[in-house]
């Protein structure tokens, strides 16, 4: 090789690795030090920890042990309003209701809730245009006092219908609400616990539901004409109905609704009560020795037209031996 181009070709290495240290003096640090604030974990708050709301809160809501957890806050953002950890027990909310809505991740404040005794507690408990009513159960027509504030049930009508003909009465029950939220049972309004965390199950004499006006008034006429019970729902149960009333036309979606407003819309409509399609059954789908109908009343065997009167005339009486017997002459 010439002695001419071997010395251009090592004088062109060397600048090249030159050119590469160079380049990466000048952006090799800037690179780093961008990178740096990047890597680095955002501060964590400081102050102390307060009650936060695990999930959203709407108003109305029967606040439980699920509902809220302690998460560290900002001290300069701490309000004297927050529930803070050490200065009380959450416990202590339970059954509480909330009365102005909390959203996800917010903090708790005294005034968001109402607690059992507290004026307009039961007012703050009912969603918007909605009543309170109270019906009497016993430990079989009351799910043996495994009904809490919260759950929701079915009510139940049996009764017994008149007969006909021979007086046996037709025996009916017949679910006549579905979906009816418990405010309270008898005079309380969250789950009692024991020492150990565990819910105590109590006799109850009394449930306080929430329904609509009209329903309201049907549970009235309902309790002048038979027995009431309740029937304790599931709680995976209110979507599956709520698909199906969906499929029958009885729930119709918006073709362009907002995702958040139509989540909002399911969610009001699975938490009210509902009174169509009632179901029902009879003595005879329980026994063949039942009735499946009530029987209709014997036709009468009194003349339905106007009574013929008495005929008029002369009255012969004839005697023979000891018997006498009357006759009238002349009548027609």
């Amino acid at each position: 090789m010439d002695a001419r181009k071997l010395l251009l070709l090592i004088m062109a290495l060397v600048m090249a690795g030159i050119s590469a240290v160079v380049f990466r003096n000048m952006f090799g640090g800037n690179s780093e030090a961008e990178a740096a604030p990047v890597a680095a974990a955002a501060p964590q708050p400081t102050g102390p920890e307060v009650a936060v709301a695990i999930r959203p809160l709407p108003v109305g809501t029967i606040i439980g042990p699920e509902s809220f957890r302690y998460q560290r806050w900002p001290a300069e953002l701490v309000s004297k309003t927050y529930f803070i950890k050490g200065e009380g027990d959450l416990t202590q909310l339970n059954g509480s209701v909330v009365r102005y809505a909390i959203t996800a991740g917010a903090p708790v404040t005294q005034g968001a809730l109402v607690k059992p005794g507290d004026r307009g507690f039961l007012a703050a408990a009912l969603g918007p245009g909605m009543r309170a009513v109270t019906i009497s159960v016993s430990a079989q027509s009351g799910v043996a006092g495994f009904v809490f504030p919260g759950d929701r049930v079915d009510l139940m009508l049996t009764q017994e219908v008149p007969g006909g003909g021979d007086g046996a009465p037709l025996k009916a029950a017949e679910t006549i609400i579905r979906n009816l939220r418990v405010l309270a049972a008898d005079q309380r309004t969250d789950k009692t616990v024991d020492e150990e965390g565990k819910t105590v199950v109590a006799g109850t004499s009394n449930v306080t539901l929430e329904a609509t006006p009209k329903i309201a008034e049907k549970i009235a006429v309902a309790q002048t004409i038979g027995q009431l019970s309740l029937a304790l729902r599931s709680i995976a149960e209110d979507r599956a109905e709520l698909e199906e009333r969906i499929a029958n036309g009885d729930v119709k979606l918006p073709a362009d609704a907002d995702p958040k407003a139509e989540r909002q819309m399911l969610l009001e409509i699975t938490s009210r009560p509902i009174d169509s399609n009632p179901t029902y059954t009879v003595g005879a789908d329980v026994s063949r020795f039942q009735r499946s109908s009530v029987p209709a009343k014997p036709a009468s065997t009194a003349p339905t037209g106007p009574v013929a009167e008495a005929p008029k005339g002369p009255v012969i009486r004839i005697m023979r031996g000891g018997s006498t017997t009357s006759s009238t002459i002349g009548a027609k």
